[in-house]
């Protein structure tokens, strides 16, 4: 089955072809014709999953799928939360993203956090169907790896103990993202129709 996944970012679109398998062929929004940036304007993971599926439906026809993540840090009172990506402004630049959120935990004890994704799908029938997943960790006091994007390298996952998401591999890390979680949902709901 051919999807189309409302991302740019090369990892997110190997892990997700990863965790779909090989009954699905997963297209980028440049396969697609999307060049534009798509509008992400809730105030929810799961409003701007739905916004950005609803787009790329509106504007290809085809079945896709969207997801939105946030990392929520509990002494942050959940932030950064929908705004993880341009925590520290626009542009999406990783390590100033991470330099803020260091900052601000400081010395604290409670580093609690878990990222969090919500997977809007879309069919050919145009009803958004919702799937989430969490992993669930700390936040680490200094960027440790070289794997993984966005925060990876300051998360410590709870199935990790010691390591950053930028220190296990790849398909470690497939195994218990929040991403993969939500992802392989809807993969079993996909194959359940099947």
């Amino acid at each position: 089955m051919k999807i189309v996944f409302a991302t740019a970012n090369a990892g997110k679109l190997r892990e997700a072809a990863e965790v779909l398998g090989p009954d699905f062929e997963i297209v980028s929004l440049a396969q697609a014709g999307i060049t534009e940036d798509i509008p992400e304007t809730g105030s929810t993971l799961q409003e701007n999953s739905l916004q950005k599926a609803q787009y790329l439906f509106e504007r290809t026809g085809l079945p896709c799928f969207a997801d939105d993540t946030g990392l929520e840090v509990d002494a942050l009172g959940g932030a950064p939360g929908i705004y993880s990506a341009r925590y520290a402004g626009p542009g999406h630049d990783h390590s100033a993203n991470m330099a803020k959120l260091l900052k601000e935990l400081g010395d604290r004890d409670d580093r609690r956090a878990r990222f969090r994704t919500v997977v809007t799908l879309i069919l050919a029938d145009g009803q958004p169907r919702f799937f989430e997943g969490a992993c669930e960790g700390s936040i680490a006091r200094e960027k440790r790896g070289d794997g993984g994007f966005g925060y990876d390298p300051v998360f410590l996952p709870d199935a990790y103990p010691g390591r950053t998401l930028a220190e296990v591999s790849e398909e470690e890390k497939n195994a218990v993202s929040h991403r993969g979680n939500a992802i392989r949902s809807m993969a079993a709901w996909l194959k359940s129709r099947h």
